[in-house]
Parts: structure tokens; C-alpha cells; sequence
């Protein structure tokens, strides 16, 4: 059996844990210069309003989102993958719309400022593509995952 069946309390401990899980896409945004919608808009310092975006950040900065962004999916991934009851807790925190929010923000300005850069050499465009294309595949293979168990194995079962 797994650690959960074997420990239930890791479920509580997942709750606790998922708000952290969900300040990384806010965090991603925030360094992207999005915000995300139903996020607690703090009221930003004037000094904070410095336009900054995914097209003219420092490539360095943008290689570190994605790599960053990358890891995250990766592992949600993973973790579903193996581990599918945990869906019921990832919901109570409406995950899916907080997924989704974060998807249709950060990937399209990701990718547009990953094609449009002008990079000295070309393998770091084709590392920085791969890379955004496999979190774009594995955000929606997390959120097939959820709907599976949330709404559809329900009433199959």
C-alpha cells in the first residue's frame, strides 16, 4: 500500500500543503508581471508598478521561470499519477479553476516571449520550447487527471 492508506493524517498535511502549491503559480505570475484573477490583490507599492514582462525580462530570469514552472507540473504530475485519491483535496481548493486561470495567463505570454527573443544561441530556444511545451502537456494532463476523479469516476462508480 501507499504512505496515505497506511498514514491518513498525510491528508491533512496535503491541505495544509496545497495553498504553497498554489502561491508558486502566483508567484510565477507575479514575476511575469499577470495577475491572476480572484488571487488577494495586494495593492501594489508605486515603486512595483515597473512593467515588467515575459518578453523583456533578462533571459537568465525567463530560464529560471520556466525551469521552475517545468519541475512544478512535472511533479503534480507525478504525484496524481501515482497518488489519484489525493484529487479530493486538491479540489477543496478549487485547483482546477486556479489551474486553468493560471494556464490561460502565464502560457501564451510564455510561449510568445520564448519565440520572440533573440537568443545568440539557438539550443537555448530549443531547450527553453521543450520545456514549456512538456508543462503545457502535463498542466492538462493534471487537470484530466482531476476531472477524472472529481466529476467523472463518481458516477461511473
Amino acid at each position: 500500500g501507499n504512505i496515505f492508506t497506511q498514514q491518513p493524517s498525510y491528508f491533512s498535511d496535503l491541505d495544509e500543503t496545497l495553498p504553497t502549491v498554489l502561491q508558486v503559480f502566483n508567484t510565477i505570475l507575479h514575476k511575469c508581471g499577470l495577475q491572476c484573477e480572484g488571487a488577494s490583490a495586494e495593492p501594489q507599492k508605486l515603486e512595483e508598478k515597473v512593467s515588467v514582462s515575459p518578453g523583456n525580462m533578462p533571459l537568465q530570469e525567463l530560464k529560471d521561470i520556466v525551469l521552475y514552472l517545468c519541475d512544478t507540473c512535472t511533479t503534480l504530475w507525478a504525484f496524481l499519477d501515482v497518488f489519484p485519491l489525493a484529487c479530493q483535496t486538491f479540489q477543496k481548493h478549487e485547483f482546477c479553476y486556479r489551474l486553468a486561470s493560471f494556464y490561460e495567463l502565464a502560457i501564451p505570454e510564455l510561449e510568445s516571449a520564448i519565440k520572440k527573443r533573440h537568443y545568440e544561441d539557438n539550443s537555448v530556444f530549443a531547450d527553453l520550447w521543450r520545456r514549456i511545451s512538456h508543462s503545457r502537456k502535463k498542466m492538462i494532463e493534471v487537470f484530466h487527471i482531476l476531472i477524472n476523479q472529481v466529476c467523472l469516476q463518481p458516477i461511473l462508480e
